[in-house]
């Protein structure tokens, strides 16, 4: 697992400032947490005072640096951040123990398509008929793969992750713990004549394309009928919640509590950041960044931030905050207006009234 300091320049593709005898590196580590034997990153200039104050014995920099503390091998790089995600890479593969096999408590069924030599299905896992599982797919413990679900080659699916049925994730598709694909939409109708709701079949599926992740207990419901899309690349937090039939581009970043309701189209590289909320049957254009909390009522152009509920472009609705935080300010300016506005009224009836007795 360890790596020399010429390993580490072909994992970044960097160049060492200054040259020292040869050094094993061991793991990686924050700036401040790094041990000798560590190697860690300046990924950003608010943890300057960490990195002089570092004991990591390599860091990967940024060029053009005005101080560099001693005792430490440096490695400039333009990116610091993504070169230390290539280190952090190798420590992760050699850390992986994938051992190809069906553990002896899980559950495939004779239709299901897999080849037990190149895939991994542990314990109180379950892979129903007709699924197609492949190769260098990693299924985790109590994970489920419904009848005809698709996985392509080397998924990752983590404890109790489940796959329901004719589902489709394409290749390097990662689910986090808890994560459900095709559960079904919130489709309900009132009958008016019973006053009850009826359930509506959800008939369709879902389709996740290549190199996409889904976090921890993130829902994404099948359709009605059709497909809801997650395109490629997309990468999705913990806690979403992705209603029927939505579509999401391509290289779209979802953050932690966000929910999407059904049949809205979200475009490419869209951020949509914590706890968002977007009606139903919307479109969001490519590149559109909606800020924390923001709430989406109605269609929104790409390539523009959007912040507020409803959603405003950012300048526009950081003025409306500000003018919301005056308010309770205004509003005692304008009970004292209308005080004084009364008194002066009542000196000019007086007047008034003085003026019409004589």
């Amino acid at each position: 697992m360890n790596l020399s300091l010429d390993e580490v320049v072909a994992l970044t593709g960097g160049k060492i400032l200054n040259p020292t005898p040869e050094i094993s590196i061991s793991g990686v580590a924050t700036l401040a947490e790094a041990c000798p034997g560590e190697i860690s990153f300046l990924g950003n200039e608010k943890y300057f005072k960490d990195f002089l104050a570092t004991k990591a014995s390599v860091a990967l920099v940024p060029p053009g640096l005005p101080e560099y503390p001693e005792g430490v091998v440096f490695i400039e790089v333009e990116n610091p951040s993504l070169a230390f995600n290539a280190v952090v890479g190798h420590f992760m593969k050699a850390a992986n123990d994938f051992t190809p096999g069906i553990a002896a408590t899980a559950y495939v069924d004779p239709t299901a398509k897999l080849n037990p030599d190149k895939v991994r299905v542990s314990p109180g896992a379950v892979v129903e008929a007709g699924a197609e599982v492949g190769d260098g797919c990693d299924i985790g413990p109590g994970c489920v793969i419904g009848k005809s679900a698709v996985l392509g080659e080397n998924c990752k699916l983590y404890a109790n992750a489940v796959v329901r049925e004719r589902c489709i994730l394409g290749k390097n598709v990662v689910l986090q713990p808890g994560a459900v694909i095709g559960s079904d939409g919130f489709g309900f109708l009132l009958n008016k004549e019973t006053g009850r709701y009826e359930t509506v079949d959800q008939v369709g599926i879902v389709v996740i394309g290549d190199n996409v992740d889904v976090g921890a207990n993130t829902t994404i419901d099948r359709a009605r009928f059709g497909r809801t899309i997650i395109g490629e690349g997309t990468k999705i937090d913990n806690l979403v919640q992705i209603g029927h039939n939505v579509v999401v581009g391509k290289h779209t970043v979802i953050v932690s509590q966000s929910g999407i309701a059904g049949s809205t189209q979200i475009g490419d590289y869209v951020t949509v950041a914590a706890q968002v909320g977007i009606a139903g049957h919307l479109k969001v254009g490519d590149k559109a960044v909606m800020a924390a909390r923001t709430g989406v009522m109605s269609d929104l152009e790409g390539g523009k931030v959007y912040w507020g509920a409803p959603a405003a472009p950012f300048t526009e609705a950081r003025r409306q905050f500000a003018a919301i935080r005056k308010l309770p300010e205004a509003m005692k300016e304008m009970a004292a207006l209308k005080k004084q506005a009364e008194e002066i009224k009542a000196l000019i009836d007086q007047a008034l009234a003085e003026q019409a007795g004589n």
